[in-house]
């Protein structure tokens, strides 16, 4: 029993000790911070988290990826250990400063992988930076969505309510941050136009669940119409996070043959 308990042990600090990051550091970019950490060894691959997140949800992906690439998780802009919003809410603005941090981090050509606000700031990467992305893949994201489409959002969504939502807590730096995202997802739109679509350089792989609440299907044929390299995965009965779950493994095996491609 006692040797078990070692190998027990042993097993679970080889996994704490593959989770460490070889780098971690924040950086003043646009005059803001920004937090990032970098895992793994091998072309750099950005992972990006959602909204309200941070690159902690990311974490569960680390040791998946990390044996064929650089992994690079990022605080967004007002998320996680990052500073908070110090202004207001703008996609375009958060692409902005995710393009200076790499062009300090000295990263002229990345692929990366978005959920939902990570997946609508790479499609304005992509416009900022047309070299830049090799592959992306965007998982709950199409580029353009608008908060205005769903109230309900807003009445849920409030820093009244943030009892509601324990991660909240628990994935940033202070109660700031908090107040910051609550307070500013009011300012959540953004919007791609055909042009700008069709000005996208990368390969692209959207995901999308068909029970995506969030999600207008008609804004995925429209993204297929103006970007046809594009591929698309569209998951039956599943919802937001289509890489989650029972959902994780057959990502991971799409993900990493489309990533490879290149």
């Amino acid at each position: 029993m006692k040797q078990l308990l070692l190998i027990i042990l042993f097993v679970m600090n080889q996994s704490l000790f593959a989770q460490q990051p070889k780098k971690s550091a924040t950086l003043s970019i646009n005059g803001k911070t920004i937090y990032y950490e970098v895992y793994g060894q091998g072309e750099p691959l950005i992972l990006l988290h959602g909204y309200s997140l941070s690159s902690a949800s990311w974490h569960d992906y680390i040791a998946d990826f990390s044996d064929s690439y650089e992994l690079y998780l990022i605080d967004l802009t007002g998320h996680g250990k990052s500073a908070p919003f110090s202004e207001q809410l703008s996609i375009r603005n958060v692409a902005k400063d995710l393009s200076k941090l790499l062009e300090s981090l000295k990263l002229d050509q990345i692929n990366a992988i978005g959920f939902s606000f990570g997946g609508d700031v790479l499609y304005q990467l992509a416009l900022l930076k047309p070299d830049l992305i090799t592959s992306m893949i965007t998982i709950g994201a199409v580029g353009t969505w608008d908060i205005n489409d769903f109230p309900q959002y807003l009445e849920v969504y409030t820093y009244d309510q943030k009892e509601k939502f324990p991660w909240l807590q628990n994935a940033h730096a202070s109660d700031k941050h908090v107040r910051g995202i609550l307070d500013q997802f009011q300012y959540y739109t953004v919007r791609l136009s055909n042009e700008e679509i069709s000005q996208i350089q990368a390969e692209v792989m959207i995901i999308i669940g068909d029970d995506d609440e969030g999600m207008d299907l008609k804004e995925v044929a429209r993204m297929k119409e103006f970007l046809p390299s594009s591929d698309i995965w569209i998951l039956p009965d599943v919802a937001h996070g289509a890489h989650e779950g029972e959902n994780k493994a057959e990502f991971l095996k799409k993900a990493k043959k489309f990533l490879s491609k290149q």
